[in-house]
């Protein structure tokens, strides 16, 4: 099995049921198990100002590694768009608003840069023109909605090609974006299947 994060967003109509149903989806996938799921939190939107804020969270899988890791991710990056399409998420503008928006953050260990599959790509491939797979993220680095979960999850991780872990890009991020970019909202209660008021 190989680690996968994924970066789970949403800011229109109930985005917490939204990123809380992409939890059990992600959990339903062929040889998947759910590791972790980070706390819920509510962040400012990025680029485009003039819209809700989003929740954001991370979620650490186990998924089957393919025949090689180029397979492997790409296949999980379908799986990625089909449930995106099948929760609703529309082609909308760059950084606008989504119903849903699941990305893949890191692939075990491994540095890749693939042309994404038809069925692979986004909705908003036509508006944001992003034809490849690359992973690590290549943005992830640079946005504290990603990072401030997935240090729930993996703060030591040192992705490939970053030269520091993710807690200490998080706190780097955070002296440029302000402690009020993001709060807590929530903490995930995995019996219920849902985010419970943040308890700290």
């Amino acid at each position: 099995m190989t680690r996968a994060y994924i970066g789970l967003g949403a800011n229109v109509g109930d985005a917490e049921a939204a990123l809380a149903g992409a939890v059990g989806a992600l959990a339903a996938l062929p040889g998947t198990r759910v590791v972790g799921v980070s706390r819920l939190y509510v962040t400012r939107p990025v680029g485009v100002a003039d819209q809700p804020d989003f929740r954001n969270a991370v979620v650490a899988l186990d998924v089957p590694p393919g025949p090689d890791p180029a397979q492997g991710a790409l296949d999980l990056l379908v799986h990625l768009k089909a449930l995106e399409r099948a929760a609703g998420r529309r082609a909308r503008g760059r950084w606008g608003p989504r119903e849903i928006d699941l990305d893949l953050l890191a692939f075990g260990r491994h540095r890749l840069s693939l042309d994404r599959p038809p069925d692979g790509q986004s909705r908003d491939v036509a508006v944001k023109g992003v034809r490849l797979l690359v992973v690590p993220h290549p943005s992830a680095r640079e946005r504290l909605f990603v990072l401030a979960p997935w240090a729930d999850l993996a703060p030591g991780l040192v992705p490939p090609g970053w030269g520091e872990t993710v807690g200490s890009a998080r706190r780097r991020q955070e002296h440029v974006e302000g402690s009020g970019a993001v709060r807590v909202a929530g903490d995930w209660d995995p019996a219920a299947g849902r985010w419970r008021r943040a308890s700290r």
